[in-house]
Order: structure tokens, then sequence, then C-alpha cells
């Protein structure tokens, strides 16, 4: 009897741990925890997400219709975050996730509206590119679009 008693109770706690680990370390998490750190101002959670030498990019239209494309360096998105000043608020509204998760990479994909001081100031599409490095998700790219046009 103790030995079946022993065996449920080693079961039911592999099946819990094995719940826990795949709700709190799943690509859609990630993005989470990535934004309520964002919101927050916190460079060392934003930091600790993201591989070293993470590529970043953002996607827009000039004036003239052009196609540009920038991009920079996460060190320097970390600096402006920081330097926010306290007085001011800015909030990314996620509409929706879309993940596709393919063993060791995942894409989660996040429409947003971004808001400063309580104005909307454009919006897009983020999408993260993810790797998974022993057993623990990292962002490896973030690229954006940003346009104030169909924002709907």
């Amino acid at each position: 009897m103790k030995r079946i008693f022993f065996i449920a109770f080693l079961l039911i706690n592999m099946t819990a741990f094995a719940q826990t680990e795949k709700t709190t370390n799943t690509p859609k998490k990630l993005v989470v925890d990535f934004f309520e750190a964002f919101h927050a101002q916190d460079t060392i959670k934003l930091k600790s997400f993201a591989l070293d030498g993470i590529k970043m990019q953002s996607v827009s239209m000039d004036a003239e219709g052009n196609t540009k494309l920038n991009s920079d360096d996460y060190s320097k998105f970390l600096k402006s975050i920081a330097s926010i000043p306290a007085d001011a608020s800015f909030e990314e509204k996620l509409h929706e996730f879309r993940v596709e998760e393919n063993g060791l990479l995942a894409t989660v994909t996040t429409p947003y509206s971004f808001y400063f001081n309580e104005n909307f100031s454009h919006c897009g599409v983020n999408s993260f590119q993810l790797v998974k490095f022993n057993g623990e998700w990292k962002i490896t790219s973030l690229i954006d679009t940003r346009t104030k046009k169909n924002c709907d």
C-alpha cells in the first residue's frame, strides 16, 4: 500500500511540475513578460529575455511612400526605455498573439497600438523570433512595423 501511495505521489508531482513548466516557459509567456518589463521600464529583465547580439529592426514608410528599414542595437533600445521620464506614460496595447512553435524555434506576432501620454501615436505588428537554449526561450530577433494608417 505504501508503495502504491509513493508511486501515485510521484506521478502527481511530476504532472504538476510538467504543467507548471509548460505554462511558464512558453513563447507567448516570454512575450507577455517582455511587455510587462517594458511598461515597468525594467531594463534588467528586458536584457535577460534577449540573446546577446539580438537584431532589432523597424519597418515604416517615408512621406514619399518608400519603405524604410531601420536597424538598432538592443542596448540603445534599453537606454531609450530607461530614459523615459517618470512623468510620461506609455502603453503598447497588444491585440492578439499568433504563436508558431516548432521544436527549438518559435515566432510570436502581436498586432499593437501604441499610446504616449494617453494619446495615440502609431500602430503596427511586432514579430519576435525566439530560440530555445537549454530549455529557456530567448529573443534573437525583433522586427516591427509602424504606421498611423489603417489602425482599426
